[in-house]
């Protein structure tokens, strides 16, 4: 599952694509016995012989990451030792089973240039090969003993390895520089397009941000894709069925933070948030407040963050379309797209770096004090 925190490694972040819904999916091994040998394997289930092992890249305590080949294909490889974990019922491990299945199946279909690529899972663990000899990705000390868990507790989820970094590690490296305008609206137009997609197949995310979009190259180069499908699903046909605060607090819908009913109109505002970041460069409004007091903030106070007055009017408007208090009143992510590709980036627009701002009037010292004490824009402006 992809991080939260920010001392994740860069390859940690690069590589754990869906893990949270390997882990998921993994509970189908309860009682699935070694794969389901005697059942029609699935058309997501994989041949596990045919994986080459060649570095370890994280382990957790559900299991190990390993990079490996898969057909001349280059993937993440979850080894996944599954256990209870002490808090789902025997009921939301079925609804877990049952929706998750959905979600594999329809995963697996996908072909998108901005969607990260699932190629398979296994639920046993019996064809798999993992040599004593692998060792930690880029060299360093042997982190792997060759042993596996046993058949009738793991499984083995392979994806698209994605080796270079994520959407958050490329901003916080722009902090100081800020984005050109026109790349801005390149890497909104990369999320737009993969959400469209997902939405289209009727899947909702339900934790975009930019912690989740994984570049295939380094640099910022090569496509932006969406990973880390953990709390991803089938969106339902009653939205009375999604409930519960699913996601990351600083992204999150203000009727998801209340726990009202939603729908794909969530990953929307996500997007929303996930674009002024990206335009700032700047970490989310929301950092370090808990969930009750996002909240408070975001669906009772109406609080968003402050868009810049360098920002463009037509990018303005995206934004503020997109975190719009009532979910009707955004746009679907199709009309997102067209909105960013109709935007003029020939005469810049992009974010105004640090110390070439106009200067302003001047503050008091007690007001300059508590502005260094910030360590990034996270002031609110009200909404009615």
């Amino acid at each position: 599952m992809a991080s939260s925190s920010s001392s994740s490694s860069d390859d940690l972040a690069a590589s754990t694509i869906d893990l949270a819904l390997e882990e998921k999916i993994a509970a189908n091994a309860l009682g699935g016995g070694n794969g389901g040998a005697e059942e029609e394997a699935a058309a997501w289930e994989i041949d596990l012989s045919k994986l080459s092992i060649r570095s370890v890249v994280a382990q957790g305590y559900h299991g190990t990451l390993f990079r490996a080949d898969y057909g001349g294909h280059d993937v993440a490889v979850k080894v996944l030792d599954w256990r209870e974990d002490g808090y789902s019922t025997p009921e939301q491990i079925a609804h877990l089973r049952a929706s998750l299945a959905d979600l594999a199946a329809v995963w697996h279909s996908f072909e998108h240039p901005n969607v990260a690529r699932f190629f398979g899972a296994s639920m046993g663990t019996t064809d798999l090969n993992i040599p004593a000899a692998a060792s930690a990705a880029g060299g360093g000390e042997q982190r792997n003993t060759g042993e596996k868990p046993p058949a009738d507790r793991a499984c083995c989820v392979v994806v698209e390895f994605l080796g270079g970094g994520t959407l958050k590690k490329y901003l916080i490296e722009h902090y100081r520089s800020k984005l050109p305008y026109g790349e801005v609206v390149r890497l909104a137009l990369s999320m737009a397009r993969g959400l469209s997609f997902l939405h289209a197949n009727n899947i909702v995310h339900r934790d975009v941000k930019t912690e989740n979009m994984l570049f295939l190259g380094g640099g910022g180069g090569g496509d932006l894709k969406i990973a880390d499908f953990g709390v991803a699903r089938v969106e339902a046909r009653d939205p009375r069925e999604m409930t519960g605060a699913t996601g990351t607090v600083g992204y999150m819908a203000p009727e998801v933070l209340v726990g009202k009913p939603y729908n794909r109109k969530c990953d929307v505002y996500s997007f929303g948030i996930c674009l002024w970041e990206t335009y700032c460069c700047e970490m989310p409004f929301t950092f370090g407040l808990s969930v009750a007091e996002a909240s408070a903030a975001v669906a009772q106070r109406g609080m968003r963050p402050p868009i810049p007055p360098c920002c463009p009017p037509a990018m303005a408007r995206v934004m503020a379309r997109c975190w719009d208090a009532d979910p009707a009143a955004r746009p679907e992510m199709e009309e997102v797209v067209r909105m960013l590709e109709a935007l003029d980036t020939s005469n810049g627009g992009g974010m105004v770096a640090p110390g070439k701002m106009k200067k302003k009037k001047k503050t008091t010292k007690k007001k300059k004090n508590e502005e260094e004490k910030m360590p990034g824009c996270f002031c609110f402006f009200g909404r009615s």
